[in-house]
Order: C-alpha cells, then structure tokens, then sequence
C-alpha cells in the first residue's frame, strides 16, 4: 500500500458518497427538453382549470419572472400557505438553498443545496414551511427564475411572503464547493 508524506497524510480525507437527507415534501420534476438545429424548447407544464398536470395536486394561481444580478443572493423567502414550482432556464445557473423549518416535520432542519439550470430543465416543488433562496452563480451575466404559486401575492392580512436573513443556515451554504 502507497503511504503519503505527513503533509498530505494530515491533510487526507475520503469524499462522502452516502445518500443525503432529502427534504419531505421537495420534488425535483426531470422536464423534457427538445433540441433541434433551430434551437430548443421546454414545456413548463399543462394545465388543467390550473391544475399542473406534472406537480401533483398543484393548482397555478398565479406566475412570476425574476432575474438575478450576476453573484446576487435572494434569500430566505418563507410561506406559511403557498407552495412554489421554480424554474430555471437552461441556459442560467442558479444555486437553489432550501431547508425545512417545519415544527416536527420528518426532515426538520435538513438544508438542500441543488443548481438548477446550467444544461438542465427542472421543475422543484418547493412547499409551505421550506426557506428557500437562490444565488446566481454566473459571475458576468443575470440568471432568471420563472416561477409558478399556488397564493396569490397580496400585501393585506392574507400576505404571506416571510422572510428569514440570507445567513439563516451559515454563510457556507452560499460556497461553491471545491472538491
């Protein structure tokens, strides 16, 4: 067996391969995406009297755009009633940080970190009582989020657009990881 030199033998470590905590209730939905020599499309869903037909039990009240500076963090968005589908363009590359504060939720307290975009169409469910945000990890261009809810926004006594700080689960999960 080959030995290290005392640097590297201190410094020696073995990548974890277990599966990780998965949030209860977080779906990630594999979309379709068809290219041709013109260019490519993904459909973001169907919808039946707004009933999503891929999002189990999810109806569309209402959807939203938004674009994110180069680097920029929007963190942490929290909803006591609504549930969020997100998508992000392939052509984007955003981090997803999600982390479950349900009081007695099965995965209460797991944090989730999926890129969304960079090649890839998903959609995520991301339900009530998850803290979510986003960092756009290009440094040079805007990323974009399109985003389906089933609340629509108001700013009366029905609002239900919480916030928790962007370091709620450490500064660390912002990191792009180094492996």
């Amino acid at each position: 067996m080959t030995e290290f030199n005392d640097k590297a033998a201190a410094q020696y470590g073995v990548q974890d391969y277990s599966a990780t905590p998965k949030i209860d209730g977080l779906e990630i939905i594999q979309l379709r995406r068809f290219n041709d020599d013109g260019g490519s499309m993904t459909e973001l869903g169907r919808m039946d009297e707004g009933m999503h037909q891929l999002v189990d039990g999810f109806s569309a009240r209402q959807i939203n755009y938004s674009v994110m500076d180069p680097l920029g963090i929007k963190a942490f968005h929290l909803h006591k009633r609504q549930t969020d589908v997100w998508f992000v363009p392939p052509g984007d590359k955003i981090l997803l940080v999600v982390g479950d504060v349900r009081k007695g939720s099965p995965s209460e307290g797991v944090v989730e970190r999926k890129v969304l975009g960079d090649g890839n169409s998903f959609l995520v469910r991301i339900p009530p009582g998850v803290a979510h945000g986003a960092k756009n990890l290009r440094a040079a261009t805007p990323s974009q989020i399109i985003y389906f809810v089933d609340v629509q926004f108001s700013v009366d006594d029905k609002c239900d657009e919480g916030r928790l700080p962007w370091d709620h689960f450490g500064t660390e999960v912002w990191d792009v990881e180094r492996a």
